[in-house]
């Protein structure tokens, strides 16, 4: 998890405008409107990474209520599309969700492709954010 939050930091440029990192408090009060609990592996990544933006795939964001990543914005979009209410949106892709489970298991929903969960699982978000989101090699292929 460090490295790849040490990462995370190391490549995200200077000159962007990120929104700002949330606190426990701006949790809190989004799990209470949405009648969720936020997953511990989701939970850390928002407080440490959670003011990243990148090109490719884009995690949700909690700070700025306008923004398209917008966790409880895209939740009810999710949720609209069938996804279980114990999964909570990570990351939006052309329609589709990745998705983190209780157990912090991250896990893809294909609303079009095969209408549900697929095959595809990360042990967690950390493992999600190296291999998918930032496409890093993972140390037995390097």
């Amino acid at each position: 998890m460090k490295d790849v939050i040490q990462y995370i930091r190391e490549t995200h440029g200077p000159d962007e405008a990120p929104p700002e990192l949330p606190d426990e408090q701006l949790l809190a009060r989004i799990e209470e409107e949405q009648g969720v609990q936020l997953p511990a592996g989701l939970r850390e990544f928002l407080l440490h990474v959670g003011d990243v933006e990148r090109a490719r795939l884009e995690p949700v964001t909690v700070t700025d209520e306008g923004a398209h990543t917008y966790l409880p914005e895209l939740m009810a979009i999710a949720w609209d599309q069938g996804v279980p209410r114990d999964l909570i949106v990570l990351c939006e892709d052309e329609g589709d969700f990745y998705l983190v489970g209780p157990d912090n298991v991250v896990v893809f929903w294909s609303c079009i492709g095969t209408g549900g969960l697929t095959e595809d699982r990360w042990e967690s978000v950390w493992h999600w954010a190296r291999d998918e989101w930032l496409r890093l090699p993972t140390p037995e292929t390097t």
